[in-house]
């Protein structure tokens, strides 16, 4: 069992930076892909990216590379999502998940056993 906890959402000016925290319980978060989703009001929850179990490789939503970074210490059973030059169409509720995620299905929900609560993120304009 995995329990996940984000941390690190907020209100931001569009441009501006936020890093998400996702914290895991468990000694077994090095094991895991670790992905980041969101959802906005009256949409679908999409992949922001994801993480491989070894921090050796990620994926990343199209709208999202180049502005956004995911990282992980497994040291401190943490996962990150460094949000940069954000924009309105950012804001959205974020959520961390873990499971077995390959560049196949990572971007689908049933690729991740565990899911946190979710952070808001909003971004003013």
């Amino acid at each position: 069992q995995v329990q996940l906890v984000e941390s690190g959402g907020g209100l931001v000016q569009a441009g501006g930076s936020l890093r998400l925290s996702c914290l895991a319980s468990g000694r077994v978060f090095s094991t895991y892909d670790m992905g980041w989703f969101r959802q906005a009001p009256g949409k679908e929850r999409e992949v922001v990216g994801r993480i491989s179990w070894s921090g050796g490789s990620t994926y990343y939503l199209e709208s999202a590379k180049g502005r956004f970074t995911i990282s992980r210490d497994n040291a401190k059973n943490t996962a990150y999502l460094q949000m940069n030059s954000l924009k309105p169409e950012d804001t959205a509720v974020y959520y961390c998940a873990a499971g077995r995620a390959t560049m196949y299905d990572y971007r689908d929900y049933g690729a991740y056993d565990y899911w946190g609560q979710g952070t808001q993120v909003t971004v003013s304009s």
